[in-house]
């Protein structure tokens, strides 16, 4: 709910208020973000009878104010907020000072889109959106402020335009996209970062003091460096209490998000495109959009703010008819052939992958024009008629006749040196004319924010999305930009390369998009270094990591969590030693975490032992069993140390599935207990496990102490042994309330502690885990 009543502003969702109101100076303050409230303008807004001593008036008819000191909503340099600006300009005549005071409003039903960049959407009933109109005092320049109020989610999104109405140029040296301020200070700051194979690996906490924290990247991509994704939190804030703010950003390159403290101990968040490098000429009659920024609130903890954000990309951001649909599992062929592929090889795998129960077979990079290694052919899109003699075509028609669905990877953003695209175009790339080059991947990156480039592309991926039996693309990214600057634009207009490679990159997503909307598309950048929700809005699902150690996925899928559902994250079961960490962890292990993401499989199924075969099988009919709760249901975290614990509810409540998960093994520690999340109360359930068979190899030699003969650890005869003897498993069932499972937990039978095996105890060694069932009436 939108309302205004004399000059104050009040958005209301179902659980939060957001309120501002017009000064008397024109300028906009902030009033209040936070739990649902009465909104009292007078009573809220901070009291003003003289200006801070050292501080600016800037105005010499209400001589009691300073912007310096108070919330504001948006804020520019030179009339005395000398805090972090939300933009800023300079005009022609080289004054760098903004002065925009209110204007106008309008309240209006449903969600408009944006020009040039992607953004949330949603229909009149789930959305209402308030549009304020500011005008520079002095210039004939206007911002438009548009906010969008998600109720059922409990999500507001701010977006701004400039225009520039004015006879001269206007250079723009940043535009954000939210500025939020609050009238005390002691929060905690909390960014996600990494590096490859380290994606959103580091959850970073930073009690903010008097200064400035930036989380912000200058690489091309939102990056696997730092996620667009941040929150503030009081302190003691855990996963169920204390209040927390989740920001985030519909855009995928350079952004920044700064929390500040100012010495009046007021705590301002200003989020958006990074401001590094940026210079953007606005010509008259112009505009210039600034990406949508998403904020939430929930005074029930972090749990809490994730399920609003999860809520908010499920049915805001994701779109088509994938959105809501079942994904399904699928076989990729990297990590079993790498670049050497070619038709037997593939059918073969695609063959296994059938008789295991994947629904999609994925063909990944080597298949065309002379592509043996990463130095050549990367733009040169035609098939190797030597690997695939029936093309592509052919060979999806041969995996289809085995039950599967056929994909393909591609990676349309870029062109290898050697190749024929490059030869034809050199002046394509991004890349300094008459300079030396920084290289990455043996590739670079064409310049979307060329035209012509984009038509290139469009048309090259078109040509491939339409042969036959085509249903799955994976769109990879495999390098940060370096020498950014595009041939296309003149030398004075360098500052805008960035961004309108950007706008380039959207406009082709758009457009295949909707040429091919039955494809499941899945981003990739080197694994996460796009993870963010501009490209969700095309691909509804994305590559987490090129790491698939479950050690490591554990932890990053944690942290993706929470600010991005589970079903948004692709994960792969892959074989040990694992090819990034040469980490061996247990096959079960592996499956029941890449099971809480989108599943897929990366391994060579035709070198596989018949019985990680077999346990293939039983893992895929079982996630199918569970596919629906595990991609829809609502996510919780429980723990997260040593011990992992993840709980995913339907919607219904009537079913839940549970994750239990160890690091390292604690000697002489026995007693653990599985803690549920999400239940009904008042439900009674069904709590189960996934019995399992051990292999006597992970008992080494403690098996001669029961075995009549002895057997040597690593010896012939224990490797024909494991073949035939198996040691049950330990069984949990009980029929227990919602309650119990939430708040007494369930005592798992009592794990191994070197005293004695039996099938009361439970095997959990390093990196195990266990997944659970609950089913209710």
């Amino acid at each position: 709910m939108i309302r205004e009543k004399n000059g104050f502003f009040e958005l209301h969702t179902r659980r939060t208020t957001y309120a501002f109101y017009v000064l008397p100076t024109g300028q906009l303050g902030h009033l209040y973000y936070g739990k649902r409230v009465h909104v009292d303008g007078e009573a809220m807004k901070e009291k003003h009878a003289f200006a801070p001593s050292n501080t600016i008036n800037p105005d010499a008819e209400h001589p009691e104010f300073s912007y310096e000191q108070g919330p504001m909503e948006i804020s520019a340099y030179g009339k005395g907020d000398i805090r972090e600006p939300f933009l800023s300009v300079v005009h022609a005549d080289g004054n760098p000072t903004s002065d925009f005071r209110f204007s106008s409003y309008e309240i209006r039903k449903g969600k408009s889109s944006m020009k040039t960049l992607p953004s949330s959407y949603g229909k009149e009933g789930d959305v209402e959106e308030l549009v304020l109109h500011l005008n520079d005092h002095s210039y004939k320049t206007e911002l438009v402020l548009t906010y969008a109020v998600y109720s059922a989610c409990d999500v507001i999104t701010k977006r701004a335009e400039l225009f520039n109405h004015d006879e001269e140029v206007l250079k723009v040296q940043r535009l954000m996209s939210s500025l939020l301020d609050f009238p005390e200070d002691g929060f905690v700051f909390t960014s996600f970062h990494g590096a490859h194979c380290r994606d959103m690996y580091e959850r970073v906490d930073q009690p903010l003091l008097p200064g400035k924290t930036e989380a912000s990247v200058y690489a091309g991509t939102s990056s696997n460096r730092v996620n667009p994704f941040t929150m503030l939190s009081r302190p003691m804030t855990d996963e169920d209490r204390g209040e927390v703010y989740g920001f985030n950003l519909v855009y995928s390159g350079n952004h920044a998000t700064v929390a500040e403290v100012s010495p009046f101990y007021e705590t301002r968040i200003v989020t958006g495109m990074n401001y590094a490098g940026f210079l953007w000429t606005l010509p008259k009659g112009e505009s210039l959009e600034a990406p949508e920024a998403v904020l939430t609130f929930s005074d029930a903890g972090f749990n809490g703010m994730s399920r609003n954000m999860h809520r908010f990309v499920q049915n805001h951001i994701l779109r088509g008819e994938w959105a809501g649909k079942e994904r399904p599992v699928l076989l990729n062929s990297w990590e079993a052939a790498y670049f050497d592929i070619n038709e037997h090889k593939l059918l073969k795998l695609a063959s296994e992958a059938a008789k295991a129960g994947c629904e999609l077979f994925v063909m990944d990079d080597g298949w065309f024009a002379e592509r043996s290694d990463d130095k050549r052919s990367l733009g040169d899109w035609e098939v190797n008629v030597k690997k695939l003699p029936g093309g592509i075509a052919g060979l999806a028609k041969k995996v289809n006749a085995l039950g599967l669905k056929f994909g393909l990877w591609v990676e349309p953003e870029m062109v290898n040196t050697d190749s024929e695209l490059f030869r034809a175009h050199p002046d394509w790339t991004l890349a300094v004319p008459g300079r030396d080059h920084a290289e990455g991947r043996n590739q670079r990156i064409l310049d979307l924010a060329n035209p012509e480039v984009q038509t290139f592309v469009i048309e090259a991926m078109s040509r491939v999305f339409s042969e036959e039996g085509v249903s799955y693309i994976k769109w990879d990214m495999n390098r940060i930009v370096s020498d950014a600057y595009s041939p296309s634009l003149p030398p004075e207009r360098q500052g805008e390369a960035l961004h309108r490679y950007m706008i380039g990159l959207y406009h082709i997503c758009e457009v295949l998009f909707q040429r091919f909307p039955h494809i499941l598309f899945e981003g990739c950048a080197s694994g996460g270094c796009r993870f963010d929700l501009g490209m969700l809005c095309f691909f509804p699902q994305i590559w987490a990591s090129d790491n698939t150690d479950a050690l490591c996925r554990v932890r990053m899928m944690t942290n993706y969590s929470y600010g991005y559902p589970m079903n948004t994250v692709s994960a792969h079961v892959s074989a040990c030693p694992n090819h990034q960490t040469l980490r061996v962890t247990p096959f079960e292990t592996r499956f029941n975490v890449a099971a809480f993401g989108v599943l897929g499989y990366e391994c060579n199924f035709c070198d596989m032992p018949k019985e990680e075969l077999e346990a293939v099988r039983a893992q895929i009919a079982l996630y199918k069993k569970w596919r629906k709760t595990l991609q829809f249901g609502t996510f919780y975290r429980g723990r997260n140390g040593n011990l992992h614990e993840w709980t995913v509810v339907s919607g219904d409540k009537k079913k839940a599935v549970g994750l239990l998960m160890q690091e390292l093994s604690v000697p002489n520690f026995s007693s653990h207990r599985y803690y549920a999340k999400g239940l009904d109360p008042n439900r009674e359930y069904r709590f189960t496990n996934r019995v399992l068979k051990h292999n006597i190899k992970a008992f080494g030699d403690l098996v001669n102490t029961v075995s009549p003969v002895h057997v040597k650890n690593d010896s012939f005869l224990q490797g024909v042994l494991s073949k035939f003897v198996k040691m049950d498993g330990e069984s949990e069932d009980y029929f227990v309330y919602g309650d119990l499972l939430m708040n007494s937990g369930i005592a798992l039978k009592q794990g191994f502690a070197s005293t004695g095996y039996s099938p009361e105890v439970r095997l959990f060694q390093d990196f195990a885990s266990r997944i659970y069932f609950m089913e209710g009436e």
